[in-house]
């Protein structure tokens, strides 16, 4: 039996491969970020309002379908800009 596919082991799941992180950590970064500030956006415009719920639902759906495409095109970018700002670690 290949290694990547063994039975789960004590309840731990198998991890995805390397080659998704390019596309994983884009998607839970664009969840995280948008969840946050489109709740904070929605507090301070609707206030606690009865349909929060609804509201900063919808708003969080927009910005994430904004956010996640852009954080795809942007992040060569920002590691480059990163690099050239950031000392390398010496070998």
């Amino acid at each position: 039996m290949k290694p990547d596919a063994t039975p789960l082991k004590r309840g731990i799941p198998r991890k995805l491969p390397a080659r998704c992180a390019q596309w994983l950590m884009p998607l839970l970064l664009s969840v995280l970020m948008t969840c946050v500030v489109s709740m904070i956006s929605t507090l301070r415009s609707a206030g606690l309002h009865p349909h929060l719920g609804w509201l900063w639902l919808s708003a969080w759906g927009l910005s994430w379908l904004i956010a996640f495409p852009t954080l795809l095109v942007m992040l060569p970018l920002v590691r480059r800009l990163t690099a050239w700002m950031v000392e390398s670690p010496r070998s």
